[in-house]
């Protein structure tokens, strides 16, 4: 080691095991958790010190802090120091650690650094499958807003769940995986399956209204949705209409959207033939064409995928859309709706990831007190062309 090698003892995020000021070894349970973690399956071939390589074989992971300093013929404290680019050293000194680290291929366990410094900036994110384009663009949206913020996700997506078993087991995956909070993007898991995991961190639901008194919410505002395309098929003098939505618990969030228009429709007069389905687009698009044969005259769909799926199947029935009949959705994400030119609302993505992350930090910072926090947001109508008047 050189002589301008800064070596008073500190604490170190890798779990070296000393405590800062009396040198002491530490006895806390977050510090015995990372420095096991991060000497579990050590390879022993930085040994041979600055000559050792990492066997081809071994994964990057098994190579831990001691390694590298011992490769680098430092100590692991200084070693940890130079890779966060912490403390003064010599050039040639930082030059030999950052040598070691990246010939041994050498990769920073962050859960164990962070469960010996007692605290992580990683929060968990359940997200419905991300091949949804309106659940594509919010899981992009919160990655970016996170890295702006200085948080990190770790993600898991998951596909149809009607009772939410999956889902239930994913947040038990995420837990397991002490992360800081959880950010839950998915309608399809009740609030009492939630309310079991806010003892342990803070939970936020993005997207979807949430009811319960122990969860937040960055939410769009669905029934302010529904009113809006409701509203508008009534304007256009449609008196005989269908809604057409997922269940409760096949989407709580078209459920709620169905909801508002239903009520919305009646209110003006209009009569509604209300179909209640599972969470497959075409699911329901039969019955809804049976009600347009028996003389309905607009088909109102929770969704933009639902609404495609009764274009199609009117298309193959000789039905011209809107000639025949009108249809509505709502999303307002799918590529190229602009050039299908869909009736729909577009739902504000970008206001809730941005309202969902922020509130998630000030979670995290303690920066909330009392109730929880509730933050809505409208989108706007589309009139597009799929919707006429009559």
């Amino acid at each position: 080691m050189t002589g301008a090698e800064d070596t008073a003892p500190e604490t170190v995020a890798e779990g070296d095991g000393t405590d800062a000021a009396a040198g002491e070894p530490r006895t806390t349970d977050a510090a015995q958790e990372g420095a096991r973690r991060a000497d579990t399956g050590r390879t022993g071939t930085a040994a041979g010190g600055a000559g050792a390589t990492r066997d081809a074989a071994t994964p990057a992971l098994r190579v831990t802090i001691s390694d590298v300093a011992a490769a680098a013929g430092v100590s692991r404290a200084t070693a940890t120091r130079a890779l966060k680019g912490e403390g003064r050293f010599a050039p040639e000194t930082q030059t030999k650690i950052l040598d070691a680290a990246e010939r041994l291929g050498y990769v920073r366990n962050t859960v164990a650094a962070e469960l010996a410094a007692g605290r992580t900036d990683t929060v968990g994110l359940m997200l419905r499958d991300a091949s949804n384009p309106a659940y594509g663009l919010l899981f992009s949206r919160l990655q970016d807003e996170a890295h702006r913020r200085g948080l990190d996700l770790v993600t898991v997506t998951i596909g149809a769940d009607e009772q939410g078993a999956k889902q239930v087991g994913a947040l038990d995956r995420l837990l397991g995986m002490r992360v800081a909070g959880l950010i839950v993007a998915t309608g399809g898991i009740g609030s009492a399956q939630l309310e079991r995991f806010a003892d342990q961190v803070p939970i936020l639901r993005a997207g979807r209204i949430e009811e319960s008194g122990r969860i937040h919410s960055a939410h769009y505002d669905d029934p302010a949705h529904g009113r809006m395309l409701a509203a508008h098929v009534a304007a256009l003098g449609h008196t005989r209409v269908v809604v057409l939505a997922g269940s409760a618990d096949a989407s709580y969030t078209e459920h709620l959207r169905a909801l508002a228009m239903r009520e919305t429709l009646v209110s003006a007069g209009v009569a509604v033939t209300m179909l209640s389905v599972g969470a497959a687009p075409s699911d329901g698009v039969d019955e809804a064409l049976r009600a347009v044969h028996a003389g309905a005259t607009a088909v109102l769909c929770a969704s933009d995928y639902r609404q495609l799926a009764v274009m199609r199947a009117a298309r193959s029935a000789g039905l011209s859309v809107p000639g025949d009949v009108s249809v509505t959705g709502c999303d307002g994400i799918l590529p190229g709706a602009d050039l299908l030119g869909l009736t729909t609302v577009r739902i504000p993505v970008e206001k809730v990831a941005e309202a969902a992350v922020e509130t998630m930090q000030r979670l995290l910072s303690g920066d909330t007190e009392g109730a929880p926090v509730r933050r809505g947001f409208s989108g706007s109508l589309v009139e597009g062309a799929t919707a006429a008047a009559v």
